[in-house]
């Protein structure tokens, strides 16, 4: 079994991407955009992405645009969730995602000894860092 995340965004899903793979590393697969499907979608939504992957060293992330005639409800149910074992490299991580974001929680030491911190990325979506 694998289970992956699959991220829904509101036309800037190529931009989060890039955004991300600025991060991570890796690289964006199976870049889909509506333009070549059979839907009804306006014409300036044509180039916007119906399905996209970023895949690397450890993580494979889905996402797509969201077609305009569906709602994006942004919440706190799902949140992205990195372990690693470098602190330093958490911490790097942390700072490039949290950047025009919000900060939910300091990236610190914790009582389980690890370092940890939330946020929230400038695109929506939550993030947990944990790194031992």
């Amino acid at each position: 079994m694998n289970i992956q995340a699959y991220l829904s965004f509101e036309g800037n899903c190529k931009e989060a991407f890039n955004f991300y793979q600025s991060i991570f590393g890796g690289r964006i697969i199976n870049r889909q955009t509506y333009q070549d499907e059979i839907l009804n979608v306006p014409e300036h939504y044509r180039d916007k992405l119906q399905h996209a992957e970023l895949v690397g060293d450890g993580f494979h992330m889905m996402g797509n645009d969201t077609a305009p005639d569906a709602t994006v409800t942004k919440g706190t149910k799902i949140q992205m969730s990195i372990d690693l074992d470098d602190k330093d490299k958490g911490q790097e991580i942390f700072d490039a995602l949290v950047k025009e974001g919000k900060l939910l929680a300091t990236y610190q030491k914790t009582s389980w000894g690890a370092h940890y911190g939330r946020l929230t990325d400038k695109y929506g979506v939550n993030w947990m860092i944990n790194a031992k």
